[in-house]
């Protein structure tokens, strides 16, 4: 690869920014509508606090010239619909959005495919989904209206499940943040992560300052994790621990492990005067 491209990202909740850092690819631009959170070097840089999704800046970039939409080319119609998708999607279906996002919005709307957007957000959640939904359920305990779950090991493909629990248990009764997490593993890969994701609907949390507070840096001064309005997330390394052969026994008592010191770090910023596990 002759470089790397971060879209609504800034290398902080992805473990492979250490792979194209080692391969000495080049960091090429950055795109995000987060504060910034670290000393990344790029060629161009477009970081916009005050956009609440990175779907508004690329966006702009089209109403710019960069590129002319045209409602009779079917490449542009799936583009629009993708970019109305991503805003909808940062911004709770707009009710989070500022002035510029109802803007953007507002363009696309010439453009996409409503057929299409409709399609894509009644996509039905798969089996495996729906197990991790079950575990959350069944794993969850709530706190100070602050419900966290553990739900044990996934495959990598399966990951995209963790923020599907927590989208589910935040809207249980008396319950306004969720946390779900648990280690991701792709064998092919030599992959072993843990993975999770926040949900809130309170007002007075961010969940960026939340997320880095509770599991802070790694050696670099890396976050392992960030957010946003109403929602974040964070990866861990498993480390010295990782293993993919492991026995069912040692798999369990590393689960243990790590799900502890999860609750752990979560429980010392939900109550601080509890003492912790």
């Amino acid at each position: 690869y002759q470089g790397y491209v971060l879209i609504d990202n800034q290398g902080t909740t992805t473990q492979l920014l250490p792979i194209v850092t080692e391969a000495n690819i080049p960091l090429i631009a950055i795109f995000d509508h987060h504060s910034s959170q670290g000393e990344l070097k790029a060629e161009f840089i477009d970081l916009r606090p005050q956009a609440r999704a990175t779907a508004t800046l690329l966006t702009h970039y089209l109403q710019a010239g960069l590129l002319q939409l045209d409602s009779s080319i079917s490449e542009h119609i799936k583009c629009a619909t993708a970019l109305m998708h991503g805003l909808r999607s940062d911004t709770s279906m707009l009710m989070q959005a500022q002035e510029e996002d109802f803007l953007a919005a507002g363009y696309l709307s010439r453009f996409y495919d409503t057929q299409l957007l409709k399609a894509i957000l009644k996509t039905s959640r798969s089996r495996r989904v729906m197990d991790v939904i079950e575990r959350s359920l069944k794993y969850r305990i709530v706190q100070d209206n602050f419900s966290m779950a553990g739900v044990g090991y996934l495959r990598y493909e399966d990951r995209d499940a963790i923020p599907q629990a927590a989208d589910f248990l935040v809207t249980e009764e008396n319950v306004h943040t969720a946390v779900v997490y648990g280690i991701v593993y792709d064998e092919d890969q030599e992959l072993e992560v843990v993975i999770g994701s926040l949900r809130t609907n309170k007002l007075t949390l961010d969940p960026d300052e939340f997320i880095k507070e509770a599991f802070g840096q790694d050696s670099h001064g890396r976050f392992f994790g960030g957010g946003r309005m109403m929602a974040g997330g964070f990866e861990i390394p498993t480390g010295f621990l990782s293993s993919f052969n492991d026995k069912s026994e040692y798999a369990k008592l590393k689960w243990e492990v790590f799900d502890t010191q999860v609750k752990q770090k979560l429980l010392r910023l939900v109550n601080p005067q509890d003492t912790v596990i």
